[in-house]
């Protein structure tokens, strides 16, 4: 690798570029903008169609692990065989073998693996480790921090906040020099893993809305009287457990039969084909279209035409839930009327009857007549997405979170850790 005269942070996450995960994106095109030299490191090759115009934008080298060790055997030797001579080598297998004795799976042998290799080949100039989620890719880097002395640190997001095992999160906190994470509720449990000592900050990931246009000035006033011009519902969302897309079919299947409506969701996921046949033994998969994966321009269009966005989050069987989804700040950048759970991070943002209607997780029946009732209510709409976008843009601007994190960075380094400060 070519050295550096400057100083670097290396930013390491699961799967690198990811449509999902524009927030992340967002983070590292900003503070690569201050002028904080960054490289990034993905345990993942990218599986996307497309790519986000702020990948495009980003400048920093990508370099990626191997996602299984079997695939690139020589540069897993090579880690390994330069682990050894490490000083921090013993302590790095002490870690490990603590860890796997209480999970012993591939998985966790596979971090080892990958962090011997990034710790082998991690330019000089990097002189921090940052990594996005707490769960696989943390444990890639703690034991790269270990392995190499490096101090690191972690943005939390969701998934791993509440999957993650409870000794595995306070090991890792203790371990980090802090923390951050994007809702109160995740960043008041995490803390509450540390003994007092409060690592871990309320970072929301806010918009830099400078990427998106103007809402519209006027939107259509659709009550769903008519037949050929129905109300247009939208939902942006992978399609897992957690969304809770299952439970937006039954609450569409249930609307009221003189109210017309039609429904577009935009995203992949594992649970699209099953979505799909919902749909279908509801007998109402002709007012649908699942249109897959789409780029940034083409959801802001649909965003721009739809009368009412509705995502109705749940905790899944394991334990996964969102923290505050960022598409919801997106629907609120074109002041779209929301229709939300009243569950994890979502009321931090939305509030019930002022920036938009919040209801219960998993009660379908309460879903569909919010959405009937605001199906029939273009006034309300107008009001309610035009408070969200007030709220948006007074309290949860991206420039606020952006300056909490160069500052944390800051305070690692001293006053100028890097050349182009």
């Amino acid at each position: 690798m070519a050295e550096n005269t400057k100083k670097k942070i290396a930013i390491v996450l699961k799967g690198y570029p990811r449509l999902s995960e524009t927030f992340i994106a967002q983070e590292i095109l900003a503070l690569e903008q201050r002028g904080w030299p960054l490289d990034i490191w993905s345990l993942r090759h990218p599986t996307d169609p497309s790519i986000h115009p702020m990948h495009k934008a980003i400048k920093s080298p990508v370099f990626y692990l191997p996602e299984y060790l079997y695939q690139a055997p020589f540069r897993v030797l090579a880690g390994a065989f330069w682990a050894l001579r490490q000083p921090g080598f013993a302590k790095l297998i002490k870690t490990f073998w603590r860890d796997y004795k209480r999970e012993p799976t591939a998985n966790r042998i596979r971090r080892l693996g990958q962090a011997m290799v990034i710790g082998r080949e991690l330019s000089p100039s990097v002189v921090h480790l940052h990594v996005h989620f707490l769960h696989t890719p943390g444990s890639v880097v703690y034991y790269t921090a270990i392995l190499t002395n490096r101090q690191w640190t972690f943005s939390a997001h969701a998934k791993d906040i509440w999957t993650t095992p409870e000794w595995e999160k306070r090991e890792k906190i203790k371990s980090a020099a802090w923390g951050v994470t994007c809702t109160q509720q995740g960043a008041e449990y995490l803390n509450s893993l540390t003994d007092g000592d409060d690592k871990v900050t309320l970072v929301y990931h806010g918009l830099d809305l400078s990427r998106f246009p103007d809402a519209p000035k006027k939107r259509a006033d659709r009550d769903g009287s008519d037949a050929s011009n129905p109300v247009r519902i939208m939902s942006v969302g992978r399609a897992v457990t957690k969304k809770g897309f299952d439970d937006l079919i039954k609450a569409l299947a249930a609307l009221p039969k003189n109210l017309h409506w039609q429904f577009v969701h935009v995203g992949g996921g594992e649970l699209l084909a099953a979505l799909k046949q919902q749909a279908r033994n509801n007998g109402i998969d002709k007012r649908i279209i699942f249109m897959g994966p789409k780029n940034q321009t083409d959801i802001i269009t649909l965003l721009r035409e739809a009368d009412m966005f509705v995502l109705p989050s749940k905790q899944a069987k394991s334990g996964d839930q969102d923290g505050l989804p960022n598409v919801l700040m997106e629907a609120a950048t074109q002041k779209l009327a929301i229709i939300a759970s009243n569950f994890a991070g979502i009321p931090e943002f939305i509030r019930d009857g002022k920036e938009g209607v919040l209801t219960p997780p998993s009660d379908w029946g309460n879903l569909s007549n919010a959405i009937n009732m605001l199906a029939r209510d273009p006034a309300r709409r107008h009001k309610l997405g035009t408070a969200a976008y007030k709220r948006l843009r007074s309290e949860f601007s991206m420039d606020g979170g952006i300056d909490i994190m160069e500052d944390k960075f800051q305070q690692l380094f001293s006053a100028k850790p890097y050349d182009s400060h």
